[in-house]
């Protein structure tokens, strides 16, 4: 891990926007945090290439976890998503769960240690 922080997480996220090459990115405890998170659950929306994603242990709580809920829902090319230890909690955990029903491409998702509950 690096900790590239916040503001490195939005930056990373304003490329992954524009990128059409990188099909791997592992982003392991950086401390991105809940704006990274939304920054990068943002340019899901739109990138169309990345197809590994690895975030464990990021505190992108839940604002994180529902942006990257809702471009997950219309993403076409991530397989994997590793979220865990990354306090998701249960709105982010939604959020995922409702882009699961129409995402047609992600073979594995990782979520443990989110406080999830069952609601």
């Amino acid at each position: 891990s690096n900790i590239i922080g916040e503001e490195g997480g939005k930056a990373i996220g304003r490329a992954l926007a524009i990128n059409d090459t990188l099909t791997h990115l592992s982003l392991t405890r950086n401390k991105i945090g809940e704006e990274g998170g939304q920054a990068i659950g943002m340019a899901l929306a739109r990138n169309e290439t990345l197809a590994i994603l690895e975030l464990t242990g990021n505190n992108i709580r839940v604002e994180g976890g529902k942006t990257i809920g809702t471009s997950l829902a219309t993403n076409k090319a991530l397989i994997f998503l590793g979220l865990g230890g990354s306090v998701i909690g249960t709105e982010g955990g939604k959020a995922l769960g409702l882009a699961l029903e129409t995402n047609k491409t992600l073979i594995e998702l990782e979520l443990g240690g989110n406080n999830i509950g069952d609601d």
